[in-house]
């Protein structure tokens, strides 16, 4: 019996997964709002990016929706699934991309996708892909380990093996190699998922996505109005840095939207607004911004790290 995909049913999923987001978002602000901006890509589809600055809470971010159509898949795809060479395909997904203002507050970013590839004469080929990670500045056992409890929370109903292997995907992947050190506390990151079947690929993709904020909001909750100096905010603008480097040299999704002929300024809402390099600056010894290195820019057992 041939398996139905149910292409709209995930498209009216990911458009109300960006109004609740949305509306989340911004009433955890109180000062900002989101603003939308619909645009249409050039071999087909578009989307809605909605788009927050300036606020109380979130100093810049995005939540972007889009399904987008392309006779020949771009590189990046082939350079892994050289079998669709001569398919076209659809990609929709919603990405998310949060700065907060306050450096105690954590950077993060979640994805979630579908895409399908689609030849002549030959069956459809699908998968589901996307994961959230969190970029703390200043880290904080108890939020590493919350954030780390509610991904688990999202993926067990699927099987006790996927949570530990999206969380080493995770961390594999949000690595700077250059740098040596990984973009921060990690979280779940899955691609090419079709195995277990659409119904239960689709019901795991949503999970991920439904679980981003509820790991995400108490944390916010719990460091937005800690004060901070100076110090803290040229650090955090510093380690902005770190994110600028791995979405322009590594990071699937921008390559995939540049090569795709995406809309430069929807894939590039991922960077922060102010971002500061410093020439060979080191953490002084024994300092907080010394610790995040030792302890939270390395792969950890999170769900029981202890610091004894």
């Amino acid at each position: 019996m041939k398996e139905t995909i149910d292409i709209l049913m995930v498209k009216k999923y990911l458009l109300n997964l960006q109004d609740s987001i949305c509306s989340k978002l911004a009433a955890e602000d109180g000062k900002a709002d989101f603003y939308e901006d619909i645009w249409q890509h050039l071999q087909g589809g578009g989307g809605k990016s909605r788009v927050i600055e300036n606020g109380a809470v979130f100093e810049k971010g995005g939540v972007n929706f889009s399904h987008v159509f392309g006779k020949e898949l771009p590189a990046s795809i082939i350079a892994n699934k050289p079998e669709l060479i001569g398919y076209s395909f659809q990609a929709m997904g919603i990405s998310i991309v949060l700065h907060p203002l306050n450096p105690y507050v954590p950077t993060t970013h979640m994805n979630v996708r579908f895409f399908i590839a689609e030849k002549p004469h030959h069956p459809s080929i699908w998968w589901f892909g996307g994961g959230f990670d969190l970029t703390p500045y200043y880290g904080f056992i108890e939020d590493c380990q919350y954030w780390h409890e509610t991904a688990k929370k999202a993926c067990l109903p699927f099987g006790e093996d996927i949570y530990p292997n999206f969380k080493r995907q995770c961390d594999d992947y949000f690595y700077l190699k250059h740098r040596d050190e990984t973009r921060g506390i990690g979280g779940l990151f899955f691609d090419y998922l079709n195995q277990a079947g659409f119904e239960q690929s689709f019901g795991l993709m949503k999970s991920v996505g439904d679980s981003f904020l509820l790991a995400y909001l108490p944390i916010v909750q719990r460091r937005k109005l800690m004060e901070y100096s100076i110090h803290e905010r040229e650090f955090q603008l510093y380690r902005r840095g770190r994110y600028v480097e791995f979405n322009l040299l590594y990071d699937r999704g921008t390559l995939f939207g540049l090569q795709s002929g995406g809309r430069v300024e929807s894939i590039l809402m991922s960077l922060p607004p102010v971002v500061n390099w410093k020439y060979n600056w080191q953490p002084e010894q024994g300092s907080a911004e010394e610790k995040l290195y030792q302890i939270f820019l390395r792969p950890q057992d999170w769900l029981n790290f202890s610091m004894e």
